[in-house]
Order: C-alpha cells, then sequence, then structure tokens
C-alpha cells in the first residue's frame, strides 16, 4: 500500500512539472518570432526604394544580378534602394 501511494505521488509530481514545463516553452519562444513578423522600416514611399523595385523588376525579367550597382551617400537611401530592389527581384 505504501508503495502505491508513493508512486502516486511521484506520478502526480512529474504530470505537474511536465505541465508547467511545456506552459512556458511558448512564452519562453514568443519573442523569437514576433522579431521575424516585423522586417523594418516601411520604406514604400521612398523614392530609391521605389527606384530599386522598379530595377529590381527589370532585371528579373532580363534574367540578371544588380545589374546596375547603385550607390548613394546616405545609409538610408542604400538600404531602401536594396530593400526595394530585392523585392522587385522576388517579385
Amino acid at each position: 500500500m505504501k508503495l502505491n501511494v508513493k508512486r502516486g505521488i511521484w506520478t502526480l509530481a512529474l504530470a505537474v512539472g511536465i505541465g508547467f514545463g511545456g506552459g512556458l516553452s511558448p512564452a519562453v519562444a514568443a519573442p523569437f518570432f514576433q522579431q521575424d513578423q516585423a522586417p523594418g522600416p516601411d520604406y514604400s514611399r521612398n523614392k530609391t526604394y521605389q527606384q530599386g523595385q522598379r530595377e529590381g523588376q527589370a532585371d528579373r525579367a532580363k534574367n540578371l544580378d544588380h545589374s546596375k550597382k547603385r550607390h548613394f551617400k546616405k545609409n538610408d537611401d542604400q538600404t531602401a534602394y536594396e530593400a526595394g530592389y530585392q523585392k522587385g527581384r522576388s517579385n
């Protein structure tokens, strides 16, 4: 009888431990998934983004890769152009 009580207590403790651990794992993993959903700033109205998107689409149609190397003075413009180019190339 004593053996059955000990086994029951251990089984209950194991079940509670697994339930508690399983409940924490989605809460711990959630911040990593949220970062993937927000890729970055919205450049859609930026002129250099639009230029990059047009050139990316044209290169995709001609099966080229970065046929025109563009360099901008501002890092934001360069980043926007590259984002637009990749978007135009992939769509």
